[in-house]
């Protein structure tokens, strides 16, 4: 089966720009969606990589384009109480008719994110249980039941949430993940597995190890999925070179060590699908794009060369 194809809509790129109205985005959604992209994506962050909320955004998105799915890339759900969200998540799956994907993680250690949970009022540490006890807390409350819960938050609630997703048991979770625990638990309490890279070869060695934490929990459906960042440009130099300041404005961190753990690919078009056709050949189910290059010219040729990807 072909790999589908998602983009990453510039939220945090337009609001680095002091573009902080909704329409080119919600444009470039239906141009990509009109191209023939399986997916949109949206990031998240409120105060370490300001952008528009990524929930709203996707309510809106899900009612401008119609059938295609649209995701979080990725959701860090600690920031937010897990009642309200899975209220809201259900609301953004009923908007899209069952088009939601929920990628999540766990953010990264470094001060920005320490400092913005702190704003938020939750505490940084312990981010894996809570996002383990969030995830089964938000299943539960899917189910549309009454639910009585006893940890890090306690809910009685006698009539149960609604809306209930579309999607039964709710929209499936995808974890982002580049480490053997993190993978493991991917697969054993996750919907999918979504990893920002690092190489193909890497990566591919990675997706063997999930199949095989797979196999232990026993076989079920499962997608793996991979995050990359392209730059269209015939000079490889030069599309390097703007990889480089990009990640440098988005993250304020050396391009030298972020590079080392997301996955970037700067080139022609055929050098940027045979960057991409590695990754699918390594076992992505579904590729999400990153684009540094014009996203309009981008996209197009994306599409026009999908072809490429076998």
């Amino acid at each position: 089966m072909t790999a589908q194809l998602g983009y990453l809509l510039p939220t945090r790129e337009n609001v680095m720009r002091g573009e902080h109205g909704t329409g080119d985005i919600l444009a470039l959604a239906q141009t990509a969606a009109g191209l023939g992209f399986d997916s949109l994506w949206v990031g998240d962050s409120v105060l370490a990589r300001p952008r528009h909320d990524p929930i709203t955004m996707l309510a809106g998105v899900a009612t401008a384009v119609p059938d295609v799915k649209i995701g979080t890339a990725v959701l860090v759900p600690m920031m937010r109480n897990p009642v309200l969200l899975a209220q809201q998540l259900a609301t953004v799956d009923q908007l899209s008719d069952g088009r939601l994907i929920v990628g999540v993680g766990i953010g990264a250690d470094n001060p920005g994110f320490r400092a913005e949970f702190e704003a938020m009022g939750v505490p940084f540490e312990k981010r894996v249980g809570t996002l383990m006890e969030q995830v089964d807390l938000m299943r539960t409350l899917w189910r549309g039941e009454p639910v009585e819960w006893n940890g890090r938050w306690t809910v009685n609630a006698s009539a149960g949430l609604a809306p209930e997703p579309v999607q039964a048991g709710g929209p499936p979770l995808w974890l982002a993940a580049g480490v053997k625990p993190g993978i493991a638990r991917a697969a054993k309490h996750f919907d999918g597995w979504f990893p920002i890279g690092p190489d193909a070869e890497t990566f591919g060695k990675r997706h063997d190890y999930y199949n095989e934490c797979l196999a232990e929990d026993g076989t079920r459906q499962s997608t793996t999925a991979i995050y990359l960042t392209i730059c269209l440009d015939e000079d490889s130099e030069a599309a390097d070179a703007a990889i480089n300041a990009y990640m440098t404005d988005y993250y304020g961190a050396p391009p030298e060590i972020l590079r080392k753990v997301m996955a970037c690919f700067g080139g022609s078009i055929e050098e940027v699908m045979a960057f991409i056709k590695g990754y699918v050949d390594a076992g992505a189910d579904h590729v999400v794009l990153r684009l540094v290059s014009d996203h309009h010219t981008t996209l197009k040729a994306l599409a026009d060369n999908r072809h490429l990807l076998g």
